[in-house]
């Protein structure tokens, strides 16, 4: 219904996605963040680079803050053309593309430069191309840190301080699991609707990276972050397949060689933020604690076994296990 709506206000704007005037070719991109988010600054750049390589043949055009909807119906209107690229969260992804519940197993990355390795990696680039059948084609992946707890009235130091607590999570199966093993109440809700829920006490808390707590203002109802960085669930720029095919193979060529600058750009600007994050949410009074992770990682050792019946995501595992 809200698709329909969309595309019904939109009427021609969408509907001449990949529009081409004067031999430019303008690309339509839509996410749902605001303008300050280091993936928005990221997708500018993309722009940036894509004129520049393609001479102004090629450019991009940004909808930003949710102006076409959310994370799934901006995907939905690159599966019917009707939009050019987004970004959605590989958690929303995973309602598409099975493949991509792998990305929210509770510490499935050793650390922070293990997750970069796996994403530059064959292993990465067989995802990207993991949603063509569904036509969706990945162009690169953008850094979303680790997701940790934040609660508004107490510390998360342990699993057993979640017990009780009503937590916000996304929309996937895997989010949801991981919270009821760690003994939460898991409680899925749009992000744009978290703020009003928090305050209204609908749910106690949720569960986010630094920047996105900081940049939603959520630190302005929750005043207790603990970095129990359970998950890293990278976020994907994806172009529906139908715009792609009607790039040329060299306009192919310089928008994928954009995206993956832009990649390595957001990573410098994501760094960026985590430390000016950091430092605004405890100068608003925001409580921060480094809890031992081991009790977290038994809880949730669980959730692999879920897979132990599907061999090509228990051989990704493992690829992902091996990249050293």
């Amino acid at each position: 219904m809200y698709l329909k709506l969309v595309i019904s206000v939109l009427g021609v704007l969408l509907l001449f996605s990949c529009k081409k005037e004067n031999d430019i070719k303008t690309l339509r991109l839509a996410h749902g963040l605001d303008t300050k988010h280091p993936v928005h600054k990221a997708m500018v750049h993309l722009g940036e680079r894509l004129e520049d390589k393609s001479q102004g043949k090629l450019k991009v055009e940004i909808y930003p803050s949710g102006q076409l909807g959310g994370e799934r119906e901006c995907l939905e209107l690159l599966q019917i053309g009707s939009l050019d690229i987004t970004k959605v969260s590989a958690a929303v992804l995973e309602n598409f593309v099975s493949e991509y519940k792998i990305f929210s197993i509770p510490y499935i990355f050793r650390d922070k430069s293990h997750s970069h390795l796996v994403y530059d990696s064959e292993v990465g680039e067989k995802f990207l191309l993991k949603g063509e059948p569904f036509r969706l084609r990945g162009l690169s992946f953008y850094d979303a840190g680790s997701r940790s707890f934040y609660t508004k009235k107490k510390m998360i130091n342990s699993p057993e301080d979640l017990k009780g607590l009503k937590i916000r999570v996304q929309k996937s199966n895997m989010a949801v699991s991981m919270v009821q093993q760690l003994g939460g109440s898991p409680t899925p809700i749009s992000w744009g609707e978290l703020y009003t829920a928090l305050q209204q006490g609908v749910v106690d808390g949720a569960e986010n990276n630094l920047p996105s707590f900081y940049s939603s203002k959520h630190y302005e109802v929750c005043k207790f972050y603990s970095f129990d960085e359970h998950t890293a669930v990278p976020d994907i720029l994806l172009i529906g397949t139908e715009s792609w095919g009607r790039l040329s193979e060299q306009e192919q060529k310089w928008l994928q060689e954009a995206a993956n600058e832009s990649a390595v750009f957001q990573r410098r600007v994501w760094e960026e933020s985590e430390k000016i994050s950091l430092n605004a949410i405890k100068e608003s009074g925001v409580e921060v604690s480094y809890p031992d992770k081991k009790p977290f990682i038994i809880k949730t050792k669980k959730i692999k076994t879920m897979f132990s019946n599907n061999e090509e995501i228990m051989r990704l595992i493992k690829e992902i296990k091996a990249i050293q």
